[in-house]
This record gives structure tokens, sequence and C-alpha cells, in this order.
């Protein structure tokens, strides 16, 4: 009787010790990332965000057109007979819209093109990579992109990463909430566990803690 007592308090202890290591680690796990999603998946379209470049052309108008016009830091931009149209928050085909509606004014049916050069994305489209990198960025989110793109845009782990205690931050667009998942960047980046790679979304924030010594 005894022998059994002393067996169900060591049953107890390992698995209270279990829970406190499955708190410690924090955050759920995201399910791992579909290698042919990745290749196929569409996403959503492009909103352009301040320093991007665009070039706009209107046909038939040459002096009307023009080439990697960089988006202003207050969002807009200016070309001839259009000064300050917002370009912020756009699609390409919402700020070429906008272009005809002012240009309608000036020459008969227009047609208007927008093509964005260099992206840099709005703020709740970039991805945040934070903490024990080798170098922390804000990175243009696009599609389909994995934990693993944006851990190689940054360099990878720092010397005292702690990667498999790394977060990431995501905030539900329809009521503004943040939830917190669990990251094994260590398995994913130093023993190659392709498990770990899980997709990102448009806003996330990758946050690597160092280790503690």
């Amino acid at each position: 009787m005894f022998k059994s007592l002393s067996l169900t308090r060591l049953a107890g202890t390992a698995l209270a010790t279990g829970t406190l290591a499955a708190c410690a680690a924090g955050g759920t796990e995201l399910p791992s990332a579909s290698y042919s999603g990745v290749q196929t998946a569409p996403s959503e379209e492009y909103i352009i965000g301040p320093l991007d470049k665009v070039t706009i052309h209107v046909w038939r108008n040459p002096e009307l057109s023009a080439e990697d016009i960089q988006v202003r830091p207050d969002g807009r931009i200016t070309i001839p007979l259009v000064r300050d149209m917002a370009a912020v928050g756009k699609t390409a085909t919402q700020l070429q819209d906008d272009i005809r509606a002012e240009l309608v004014q000036y020459i008969e049916q227009p047609i208007v093109s927008v093509i964005v050069n260099e992206f840099n994305s709005t703020f709740d489209q970039q991805i945040r990579v934070v903490g024990s990198t080798a170098q922390p960025a804000s990175l243009p989110y696009r599609a389909n992109m994995t934990v693993l793109d944006a851990m190689i845009a940054v360099g990878g782990l720092g010397e005292f990463a702690a990667g498999n205690r790394a977060k990431l931050l995501r905030i539900n667009r329809e009521n503004g909430e943040q939830t917190e998942y669990r990251l094994r960047l260590s398995d994913l980046l130093k023993r190659g566990d392709s498990s770990a790679n899980v997709m990102l979304r448009p806003g996330d924030t990758i946050i690597i803690p160092e280790s503690r010594f």
C-alpha cells in the first residue's frame, strides 16, 4: 500500500511538473505551413504604403505620366495636373481610378495604369521581427510568407537567442484582440524541423528573447 501511494505521489508530481513546463512555454502553436499551399495560394491585393514607388502611365499622354514616383511619408503623391493625391491605403487599381477621376476634368476618357515598383507596405501589413536576431526589421508582407522567410530576411537568430521561446503576436482585425503563439525557431533553423515553420499574416510580430544564463 505504501508503494502504491508513493507511485501515486510520483505520478502527481510528474503531472504537475509537465503542466508547469507547458505554462512556461507559453501560448499555443500554429499549424505547420503547407508547402503545397505556399506554392499555389493567392493573397489579398497589395495595399500601397508610405515610401513605396509607383509608376503612373496615362495612355497617349506621356507628359502626364510619371515613373518611380515615391509616396511621401504623409501618404500622398503629386503628378502633373494632380496635386497631393492620397495614395496610402489604396490598391493600385483604386489609385488609378482616383487619378482618372481627377484627369477627366482636363482630358477626355483618360486611361490610367498604376504599377507599384518598390514595396514597403502599410504598418498593418508589415511583419516585425524584434529581439535577439541578427538584424531586427520591419518586412513588407508578401503572399504566402512563412516564419522561415522572415528569419532568412533578418539574418537568422542572434548568438544568444532562445529560439524555442520565441513568440508570435497576432491581432484579430475584426475585434482588435491580440493572440500569442509559441514558435520553435531553434528547431526550425538549427535542426531543420520543417514542422516548426508556420504561415504568417500581415501585421504579425515575432519576438525572440535571449537565453537566460
